[in-house]
């Protein structure tokens, strides 16, 4: 997976907007304006942080070594997942999809009322 790869698989996403919000090397991802991931737009491998069940977090981070405690983010919500192909992109896209869920289940009942009527 590479940056334009990830870029459309999260663009695609019902709600999601994509901004610049702390400078052009950080591209963060929303659902409803709530952040579900960011990633650095250079260096290699590409790197990305989503946000991830504490519990499942520290599963993912022992089983994988490609996973590490969210970069810059609270350790106990958010993961850094390095793409060094070590997992597939089928992996990849379901801890980018549990972060999107993850977020639309706290948002408000009219956030997600709001949704659900996007085309």
């Amino acid at each position: 997976m590479n940056i334009e790869e990830l870029r459309e698989y999260c663009i695609f996403k019902k709600g999601v907007t994509e901004s610049l919000p702390f400078g052009p090397e950080t591209l963060v991802f929303k659902v409803m304006d709530k952040v579900f991931l960011l990633t650095t737009m250079e260096g290699s491998p590409l790197q990305f942080n989503v946000k991830c069940d504490p519990e499942k977090a520290i599963e993912l981070r022992d089983k994988y070594p490609c996973v590490l405690p969210g970069y810059h983010m609270n350790k106990k919500h958010w993961n850094t997942i390095i793409v060094d192909g070590s997992v597939s992109i089928k992996l990849l896209h379901e801890w980018i999809t549990d972060s999107y869920n993850l977020v639309i289940s706290g948002l408000t009942r009219k956030a997600k009322q709001e949704l659900m009527e996007l085309k």
